[in-house]
Parts: C-alpha cells; sequence; structure tokens
C-alpha cells in the first residue's frame, strides 16, 4: 500500500472515512435539494443564497462551545448522539416535502439545525482521529480526510441533479438520511473507542482555557494566520468559478460539473503528491508553495485559451488546495495537546468557515464593480506574493517539540494534600475549589546568570500561559538581588492541579528545566489562596 494510504490499515478509520465519504455527498445533495426546493416556489435569488447562509452560520456560533463539549464528552457518544439528531431531522423535512408541507421558513430552519449538528460534530470528528490513528500517520489521514470531502463536492451535487431531475426533490433529502444512517450504523457498530480521560472543568473556565493556549501557542497561531490569509483570496475561486463556467466557457451546470470534477481529481492526486513532499520540506514550505501553485492556478484559469488547459490547471489547483489546506489541519492535530485538542480544532473550524465566508463575500461584492477576470487575477497575484513572503519569513517550525504529557509533582505540598483543595476542611469560609491562586516561585540567581535567566524566563511564561496562568510576572527580592521570584495567578487550585498533571508537555518541561538549571538550587514554590474581603458592618 502507498505510504499516503497508510491510515487506512487502521481499520476504523477506513470505515470511518468512507462512512464520513457517504455523509458528506449526502449533505451536498441536501444543499442543491434545499435549493432547487426554493427555486421550485419561486423564491428569490436572495432567499436561495440563505441556503449556505444557514448551513454554515452555526459553524460560526457553535464552533467554541462545540470544542469545549467534544473536549469533556465521549467523543464517539457525541457523534452518535449528533448523527442521530440529523437523521430525524432530515426524515422530517423528507416527509414534509412528500405532503408538500415545507414552506421556504420552515426549510432554512431545518437547515440551520442541520448546521449546527455539524457545528457540534466537526471538532469532535477531527480530534478522535488522533486518538485511533498513530501519530506518525496523522498528517496522511488529514489528507485522506481533505480527499474525501472534495470526493463528496464532486459526486455530492450531480447526484442530486439526477435523483432531482427524475424522482424528485425528496429523494434527495432521503438520499441524505441513508447517508446519516451508514455514519450513524458504522459509529454504533465500533465498539472499541476508549476516551481520554481529562479532569472537569467549568464551562467557561474551559473556554477561557482554550483561547488562552490558542493565544500563547505561537506555533498554532502562525498556522491559523497563514490559513486565514490563504483562504481570504483564495474562496475567489470557489465563488467565481461557476460565473466563469457560465460566462468565459458558455457552459451549463454540466460543464461546471466538468470544471469540479478536474479539481477533485486533482484533490486525490494530492494524496499521493505530498507525503514525499512532508517528508522532504518542512510544512511552511509546503504551505508556502502550494499557496504560490494555487494562486498561479487562479491567473491560468483567466489568461489560458484552452478548455484542456484549464482543466489540467484545476487538476493543479486541487493538488495545490489539499497542499495548504490538509498540511496545516494535519500540523494542527499533530501539534495540539490532548488536553486542548477539541477546543483547538473548533478555532480551527472557526477561522475555515469564517475566513470561507468573508473571503467569498468580498472577492463577489469586488466582482461586481471590477469584473470577474481581475478579480480572480488579483486575488491570485496576491496569494503569489503572499507565498513569496512565506518563504522568506517561514513560520515557526513545530519540529522537535515534544508533545507528550509529562505530569510534574506539585513542588512543597505534600501528595495527600495536593488533591485537596487548601483551606477545605479547616472552617475556612469563602474557600473552594473555583477560588483564585497565587503561585509564588523563588529562585536564586547569581548576577552574572540573569540576563540569560530573564531571556528564558519569558519563555517560561508563554509555558505558564499555555497551561492556564492568567497573569504572569517576574519580581527580583529588595533586600537579596540575587533571588528573583515569578509570580502568576490561575482561576482555582484544580486548574492549577490539571497545569501540573495533565498540560505539562515535553517541551514545556524543557523550557522550565532551562530555567532551573540557571539557579542555584531548588527553587522553593509558595500557593497562596485568595480571600473574600470581610462584610463591613452598617
Amino acid at each position: 500500500m502507498s505510504p499516503a494510504l497508510a491510515p487506512l490499515r487502521v481499520r476504523i478509520f477506513r470505515v470511518l472515512w468512507l462512512a464520513g465519504i457517504v455523509s458528506n455527498i449526502g449533505s451536498w445533495m441536501q444543499t442543491v435539494g434545499a435549493q432547487w426546493l426554493l427555486v421550485e416556489h419561486g423564491s428569490s435569488a436572495a432567499v436561495v443564497a440563505l441556503v449556505q447562509t444557514a448551513a454554515s452560520a452555526p459553524v460560526l456560533l457553535l464552533a467554541l462551545p462545540a470544542g469545549v463539549l467534544g473536549e469533556f464528552l465521549n467523543r464517539r457518544t457525541v457523534l452518535i448522539v449528533v448523527q442521530s439528531v440529523q437523521l430525524a431531522v432530515v426524515l422530517v423535512l423528507s416527509g414534509l416535502t412528500i405532503a408538500g408541507a415545507t414552506t421556504p421558513a420552515l426549510l432554512l430552519v431545518l437547515t440551520f439545525l442541520l448546521g449546527a449538528c455539524s457545528a457540534v460534530q466537526l471538532p469532535a470528528y477531527q480530534a478522535i482521529v488522533p486518538d485511533i490513528v498513530p501519530r506518525p500517520l496523522i498528517a496522511d489521514a488529514a489528507v485522506l480526510s481533505s480527499i474525501g470531502v472534495n470526493v463528496a463536492r464532486a459526486i455530492g451535487p450531480a447526484a442530486a441533479g439526477l435523483l432531482v431531475a427524475q424522482l424528485g426533490v425528496a429523494s434527495v433529502f432521503l438520499a441524505n438520511a441513508l447517508s446519516f444512517a451508514v455514519f450513524l450504523a458504522a459509529l454504533v457498530l465500533w465498539r472499541g473507542y476508549v476516551p481520554p480521560r481529562g479532569r472537569p472543568e467549568r464551562f467557561l473556565d474551559a473556554t477561557r482555557a482554550g483561547l488562552r493556549y490558542i493565544r500563547h501557542a505561537g506555533v498554532i497561531r502562525g498556522l491559523y494566520l497563514r490559513l486565514a490569509l490563504f483562504l481570504l483570496p483564495a474562496n475567489a475561486l470557489w465563488a467565481l468559478l461557476p460565473v466563469v463556467a457560465s460566462g468565459t466557457y458558455r457552459m451549463g451546470a454540466g460543464g461546471y460539473g466538468l470544471l469540479l470534477a478536474a479539481v477533485g481529481v486533482g484533490s486525490v492526486a494530492g494524496a499521493f503528491v505530498l507525503p514525499p513532499l512532508r517528508r522532504r520540506f518542512s510544512a511552511s514550505a509546503v504551505v508556502s508553495v502550494s499557496a504560490g501553485v494555487f494562486g498561479a492556478s487562479m491567473v491560468g484559469l483567466i489568461l489560458l485559451p484552452s478548455l484542456w488547459l484549464v482543466l489540467l490547471v484545476l487538476v493543479v489547483a486541487g493538488i495545490a488546495w489539499i497542499g495548504v489546506i490538509a498540511t496545516i489541519n494535519g500540523t494542527v492535530q499533530s501539534f495540539l495537546p490532548i488536553w486542548v485538542r477539541t477546543r483547538g480544532l473548533s478555532i480551527y473550524q472557526l477561522v475555515l468557515f469564517g475566513m470561507t465566508a468573508v473571503g467569498a463575500a468580498v472577492t463577489g461584492a469586488l466582482a461586481g464593480p471590477f469584473g470577474v477576470a481581475p478579480v480572480l487575477v488579483g486575488s491570485g497575484v496576491l496569494l503569489v506574493v503572499l507565498a513569496a513572503v512565506g518563504l522568506l519569513r517561514p513560520s515557526v517550525s513545530p519540529e522537535g517539540k515534544g508533545r507528550s504529557i509529562v505530569p510534574l509533582p506539585l513542588t512543597d505540598v505534600p501528595p495527600v494534600e495536593a488533591a485537596a483543595v487548601p483551606g477545605e476542611g479547616a472552617g475556612d469560609a469563602g474557600t473552594d475549589a473555583h477560588t483564585p491562586v497565587l503561585v509564588l516561585v523563588r529562585y536564586t540567581v547569581p548576577e552574572e546568570r540573569r540576563p540569560e535567566f530573564e531571556r528564558r524566563m519569558a519563555d517560561v511564561a508563554r509555558t505558564r500561559r499555555r497551561t492556564g496562568a492568567r497573569d504572569w510576572s517576574l519580581y527580583v527580592d529588595r533586600e537579596d538581588t540575587a533571588v528573583m521570584v515569578e509570580a502568576f495567578t490561575l482561576g482555582s487550585w484544580q486548574e492549577h492541579l490539571s497545569q501540573h498533571l495533565d498540560r505539562i508537555t515535553e517541551y514545556d518541561e524543557g523550557v522550565l528545566a532551562r530555567a532551573r538549571e540557571l539557579a542555584d538550587g531548588d527553587p522553593v514554590a509558595e500557593h497562596l489562596i485568595a480571600r473574600a474581603a470581610p462584610a463591613r458592618r452598617r
């Protein structure tokens, strides 16, 4: 088997991948059927366009909560529940359509419900892949997942068109229900999943922790920025390709399907092209070159005189699209530590869907006054420029940054007391598991080592913030200038336990060790629990 297809050796991944393709085909068929039903009702173009909005808006609204749910609930259970709800919604829609009772407003409401289910499902589904695929194969699994999406994009609309023409719109909805049933059956029959165990957190605290991690994780932040900068101009191709097909090449729906099929062929080819490239070059280089090739393909779409050359260019564009999206997605999945993986992937989905919506809207709006061809060429040139900048200034490399969790014992806290909330049970009112904690760590650092120590402590600050610290500062003792004090606060003692036992990666442990090695002796830690001010007597 080709190395590109190696993840398919994992039986459950193979089953879920095939079931996912079937489900995605059904979703594309659902979109076409919904739009055609509105056309049959004589709805305006604006109302027809709302189908895409109703399907994608929930992802923007629910991505972060969905990430938290997928982090702390059994991901397989989440997927089973979501698939069951989607199946029920589509069956209701099918029955109403057969009875002739589906109104435009009702259709949009049910489409929104399906989009909400998809928003909850996406981060849980992506986060479950690293649970079942060995780490070296995660990037290849991401490529195969992207290929599945593009295969569905090519097959779904064409299949929906045939079904609508032969059997009516209700048959498309029933086909989508069947696709949900296939995916649901695969999940129900999967018995061997053991969910990773995480320490419970309050919903809002967990949300803030996920956002805090992304803010202070340079690798992930850089990847999301690269993704956003790529998607903004790149979506001009998807937004304006139908216009190019009908206007420039005088094609009908079949011709437009041919253009999409060319991109799909390129996506499949990308599965075989990318693995050797990733082994030889960095992820940043692969993303930059792929983005530049995609931009050049957009320019070629307008400037090349032959339809056959255009089809070839779209095949190349499909390879380049996978080169960007799958490489970033695979790198993110591999890099995110397990305790924040689903939350991090929910923000990935937020960037992906948000920038897709914004990019399509902006380029579509610009095409009105400036024309389709100038917008496509301008977007392509912008991508080439961004690719050149990416090659000259590559993003932070994830290589060599160990991702396994390394539990660290709490210093100066006896093991029996570590799991308990300080002050609890001693008659101390106002102290509980959610009371803020101030941690002070004292280091004795000779004067000649202090400049290097302070430089290394800048990395320590990022580690503390990534793993839960809300504030961080470094002080020098006024009475003894050899003593430096690291001070940081957390939302609760429970979060401090999580920071030590569940969140420190091998890379973070190395950062802490490099700072400690410049100090004389072991650092001394103190843990202070916030107390509420006593109420004043009136």
